[in-house]
């Protein structure tokens, strides 16, 4: 398994390192492969929020047996499940090496994020398409979003789920001779 992980991973860095000599004056290299993994899968978000909310589901509300979700915030939900996993995937072996964290510690800590970007998604889809009656444009309004979702993301996985750096701990104080 770790070699078909390490197989994948140069692959990917094969194909993202070609392009980085174009950022490389703007950016380190792990906001860049950030950038660009994350950015990957958001547009594969975007587009699978079209599908689903244009032909899936018809631009109609989404009935289950106990609640009802309008379109937009279905498709929303139907979209991230496919993009969240792809999304740890990519940052765990891709963007953030070298954690001295556990795997199912960043994953408990990734999804804490990803859900606290759920609600800031849903909270500012509401916004733009309920608020401020962008009702013609979903997709706009979720590229909107996008943008405040994916700067907080950042910084929340570089710092909190996937870091590198130990914390410093306190030095016990040793007990002074009276």
């Amino acid at each position: 398994m770790r070699r078909v992980h390490n197989s994948i991973r140069k692959t990917i860095f094969a194909g993202l390192d070609i392009f980085y000599p174009l950022f490389k004056r703007f950016m380190p290299i792990q906001t860049y492969h950030y950038a660009a993994c994350g950015g990957g899968n958001t547009l594969f978000n975007i587009f699978l929020y079209h599908i689903f909310y244009n032909f899936v589901l018809q631009k109609q509300v989404l009935h289950l047996e106990f609640i009802a979700f309008k379109p937009h915030i279905a498709a929303f939900l139907m979209a991230f499940i496919i993009t969240f996993p792809i999304g740890f995937y990519l940052s765990m072996y891709v963007v953030f090496q070298g954690s001295y964290l556990r795997r199912r510690v960043q994953f408990v800590r990734y999804f804490m994020v990803a859900m606290f970007c759920v609600a800031l998604n849903y909270l500012l889809l509401k916004f733009f398409i309920e608020g401020l009656g962008w009702h013609d444009h979903p997709t706009l309004s979720l590229i909107a979003t996008a943008v405040i979702v994916v700067l907080f993301s950042y910084v929340s996985q570089k710092k909190f789920s996937f870091r590198i750096d130990k914390p410093d701990r306190p030095q016990k104080k040793e007990a002074s001779a009276l």
